[in-house]
């Protein structure tokens, strides 16, 4: 405040403290002066404080900053203080006024928080904190050291930050306790990936197949081969299985069954597509069996499952057909759309309520395919087909390949799903862009993989490069990223981590095959590497030496060993008791040759 005020401020507390001594001299009885003298009591303790009296008052007790040092406060009292008037020494209010003068001048910002100010208001402040400024706020009286503590206010830091979102605020009594151990959980989590620290497993292959698509979500993994066999794996467990699930096909047909093109998985279904055209469904929760077929005329070129709930969609020749349950649980078709072109990739958008939605490339054209609606042309340059293609709940992803006279670049284009137009062209590089990951990246961040050997950090606010990584030897064919790191694979069969903030390859894994799938989560990683032929070779000779070199791989990797648990959720990936378990090890030395 400045100079006028401040003087304005002191003739106003001075006068105010005048009156309340006065007051305080007509009340007191005459008996008193002869009974031994008590201390005067400090103005609003013994009546209802108002006005800048109760501000001191506040000030003086602890609701302001906490009081300095008592050395301090002299020095500070011999420095700030006002000159004492000549013939008579400072008063009760003088002490009072000269008290609170030296407060203004240390304070920046004085809060005028009223002493009474309920309960639920305070929370309701303070929620807006994050838990740096709960802790300092809860050193700055008791009385906000119990508010910055309360129970509401760390349960929804946990809940912001990620920390047991399934839980409700009455499963724990310490919130700030749990807070603590799961931000030293997550250390720990981050300190094993850094330096390889955890169990790896080679999933157990199939004898006489080739693997030819691998696909996961949340820890369960599926696997289709060449012999038609479906295989699924629950990697959240210490002693995992992998049960075939059974098709259709007839039993007196052995080796005759065709290859799976496209498997697919969520939390509750597992979907498998075959070169014949058929589709086979199963529940998981239910058994082996499956619990819905579908034909198509022609074999099935893409093949897409929503993470969220029970719909399909698959593409065959120039239809793309939506499935998902009715009422009473039977599966039926719920939307089906005709394209111009043979359809090369299909992703189901999230979050879309009750209609679903799905967005299609086919050559140098680009679907968005609503239900209760016919296709619709989301982009299409002649010319320049789509070479990859993510979708995420309000956005599409996808890379150009960029042909003709006029050579643009290769680039990726980000198209907004609500209003169907162009928001961003990320790139100018010169090989195709193979994966683009836009679903599972950090908010207004997207990576992606090229054919030139590196893998980009995408800032869609400024439609700039953010990051550069010379990643492998051949083309980029997998990539995620996360708030801190990035996996990538490469066609050369390299797994790369990388610790994008430091620009820091952490360490490599590598196989023969190249890699078609990558996925982890803040404790696991899978990665699958698939063949580019489908051949079996030396079949008679079925060994896992001969498998590791011609057939394919699947590795699970785990950081938090203390997190698996005794038995999977699924029933069919329940172990019984005469079921081998599988074989864990060290990372870092399951792997002696890789650079870390």
């Amino acid at each position: 405040m400045d100079a006028q005020s401040l003087d304005e401020f002191r003739r106003r507390w001075q006068e105010e403290l005048a009156q309340a001594q006065a007051q305080r001299k007509r009340r007191r009885p005459e008996g008193a002066e002869r009974r031994g003298r008590r201390p005067d009591l400090v103005p609003g303790r013994g009546e209802q404080a108002s006005g800048y009296l109760a501000l001191a008052q506040g000030l003086l007790e602890g609701a302001g900053r906490p009081p300095a040092p008592r050395s301090a406060r002299a020095e500070a009292s011999r420095s700030r203080s006002p000159p004492a008037r000549d013939g008579a020494g400072p008063g009760p209010g003088e002490q009072l006024v000269d008290q609170l003068i030296r407060d203004l001048n240390e304070m920046d910002d004085v809060p005028f928080f009223d002493i009474q100010l309920p309960y639920e208001l305070a929370i309701n402040i303070f929620q807006y904190l994050n838990r740096k400024e709960l802790g300092r706020c809860a050193q700055v009286s008791k009385t906000w050291k119990v508010i910055a503590e309360d129970e509401v206010l760390w349960y929804r830091l946990c809940q912001q930050e990620g920390h047991l979102p399934e839980s409700s605020i009455s499963d724990y009594s310490c919130w700030k306790l749990i807070f603590q151990e799961c931000r030293a959980r997550e250390h720990m989590l981050r300190t094993n990936w850094k330096n390889r620290k955890g169990a790896v497993s080679e999933l157990e292959h199939v004898p006489d197949a080739v693997l030819c698509d691998v696909h996961s979500h949340d820890g369960v993994v599926i696997a289709g081969y060449t012999s038609g066999d479906v295989r699924v794996w629950d990697t959240r467990t210490w002693d995992y299985i992998a049960p075939f699930l059974e098709s259709e096909y007839e039993e007196d047909e052995p080796g005759m069954q065709p290859y799976v093109s496209f498997v697919r998985i969520n939390s509750s279904l597992a979907v498998a597509a075959y070169e014949d055209g058929f589709l086979n469904i199963w529940d998981l929760r239910a058994g082996k069996y499956p619990t819905h077929r579908f034909e198509h005329d022609a074999r099935i070129q893409a093949l897409a499952l929503s993470k969220q709930d029970a719909t399909i969609a698959t593409a065959s020749a120039f239809d793309v057909v939506m499935l998902g349950p009715n009422e009473e649980g039977y599966w039926q078709i719920t939307a089906e759309f005709e394209v111009q072109k043979l359809v090369d990739y299909l992703e189901i958008v999230p979050d879309t309520g009750r209609y679903p939605v799905a967005v299609a490339t086919a050559g140098d054209l680009v679907y968005l395919l609503k239900a209760e609606d016919s296709a619709r042309t989301l982009h299409y340059v002649y010319g320049q087909p789509v070479t990859c293609l993510d979708v995420s709940a309000s956005q599409a992803a996808f890379g150009v390949k960029s042909l003709g006279w006029v050579y643009e670049g290769n680039k990726i284009l980000v198209y907004s799903l609500e209003a169907e137009r162009c928001l961003s062209k990320l790139g100018n590089a010169l090989g195709d862009f193979t994966c683009v990951n836009l679903r599972d990246s950090p908010p207004h961040l997207m990576v992606s993989g090229n054919m030139d050997r590196r893998v980009r950090i995408h800032d869609l606010r400024t439609d700039k490069i953010a990051l550069s990584l010379s990643a492998h030897q051949l083309g980029v064919s997998a990539v995620q990223m996360d708030d801190w790191k990035i996996v990538s694979g490469g066609e050369e069969g390299l797994v790369s981590v990388w610790d994008y903030r430091t620009n820091q390859k952490l360490w490599e894994a590598h196989s023969r095959h190249p890699v078609r799938h990558i996925s982890f989560s803040s404790h696991s990683l899978i990665t699958a590497h698939v063949p580019y032929e489908r051949v079996v070779r030396s079949a008679e000779l079925d060994s896992f030496s001969t498998h590791r070199r011609h057939r394919g791989l699947i590795h699970a990797y785990e950081f938090a060993v203390d997190r698996l648990a005794f038995q999977s959720v699924l029933p069919i990936c329940r172990s019984s008791p005469d079921t081998p378990a599988s074989y864990s090890y060290d990372l870092a030395s399951a792997f002696p040759y890789d650079s870390a």
